[in-house]
């Protein structure tokens, strides 16, 4: 990609973007370094032109198969809770989506693990980060639920949909010492949810109401 594509104008332009993380910064966000990530990540490279103005609007939209990209706030602030003990070196992604937050903790990790059960979205992901030259970020086609057992354990793992209760499989591949961030809940009643481990123990923080997509199984062609 050329370098009017990723620093963009007008509506996606560097300043836009500074702009987006002064709104996020008043909505509680403190994190400088979430922060120079939503700075520096062309939001608007994540999704259709067609709605590229809305790119730097703190709002989720349609990316197709009945998906999102997460508002901005909702992506920094798990990825703030995700690095608040300090960046974890390897990260398990649940729901790449169309790759934006693959991306951005891609700023802060060493090693990204992304899972995706939608074929399409994966592939437009892969292609997306690839053109960003964002190497690090290694991709799966596979049922979010189980994971990616022959890559863990992961420091941080970040779920970008909602279950009643966080699957036992991502509970196992959690390292000691790290951290789950995933929405829990049902349709009607969803929580931002931390869950620390520490040996076999697991300790569960309830924090913010949030809505998500519902996890699903199995995977799509």
């Amino acid at each position: 990609m050329n370098g009017t594509d990723l620093k963009g104008i007008g509506m996606t332009s560097a300043r836009t973007r500074e702009r987006l993380a002064n709104r996020l910064r008043e909505k509680g966000i403190g994190d400088e370094r979430v922060l120079e990530m939503i700075r520096t990540t062309p939001r608007h490279l994540f999704m259709e032109e067609a709605l590229s103005h809305q790119a730097y609007d703190d709002t989720a939209l349609p990316i197709g198969y009945g998906q999102t990209i997460s508002q901005p706030w909702v992506v920094a602030r798990m990825t703030e809770l995700l690095v608040e003990r300090g960046a974890p070196r390897k990260v398990l992604e649940i729901g790449t989506g169309c790759g934006y937050q693959a991306a951005v903790l891609a700023g802060l990790c060493d090693e990204v693990y992304s899972v995706e059960r939608i074929r399409p979205l994966q592939e437009q992901a892969r292609k997306r980060l690839r053109e960003l030259g964002l190497a690090r970020v290694q991709l799966k086609h596979a049922d979010g639920t189980l994971g990616w057992a022959s890559e863990a354990p992961f420091d941080g793992i970040l779920a970008a949909c909602a279950r009643a209760e966080v699957p036992r499989e991502l509970l196992d591949q959690l390292a000691d010492g790290g951290r789950l961030v995933m929405p829990v809940g049902d349709t009607g009643t969803q929580w931002l949810t931390v869950v620390d481990r520490d040996g076999d123990q697991f300790h569960s923080q309830r924090l913010e109401p949030v809505r998500f997509v519902p996890f699903q199984r199995g995977v799509e062609r």
